[in-house]
């Protein structure tokens, strides 16, 4: 069954991020937006899509909520293209996992280069 789920998380990321970048037409959306994960429960009613990007944190906040409000567009073409008896709900979420990832690297660059000085 996971094996299942991961499949169906894999499919609805690479639908998701070609609807955004072709079908969806919205200019506050940034084109650089991606889809970094799905997260499917494991009845397939809910999905938690994981969005990344290059913006300050108004603009994540507007893509987030441009997203939220597309989500019934984007779910019905989800459903004319994957063959899924239910479709999951849509919840959009930002992904800071590079930011943070970024701040550790500086963290570990700062540790190195003062010891490097001694």
């Amino acid at each position: 069954m996971a094996y299942r789920i991961e499949r169906v998380n894999s499919l609805i990321r690479q639908e998701i991020s070609d609807l955004i970048q072709h079908q969806a037409k919205d200019p506050r959306l940034g084109s650089l937006v991606s889809v970094t994960e799905v997260s499917t429960s494991a009845d397939l009613k809910y999905a938690r899509v994981f969005i990344s990007g290059i913006c300050n944190k108004e603009e994540r906040e507007e893509t987030i909520s441009v997203l939220g409000a597309a989500s019934g567009f984007l779910r019905n073409k989800l459903a004319h293209r994957l063959r899924l008896r239910h479709i999951p709900e849509l919840d959009f979420r930002w992904d800071d996992s590079i930011e943070k990832g970024a701040h550790l690297l500086e963290l570990i660059d700062r540790v190195t280069g003062d010891e490097d000085k001694k």
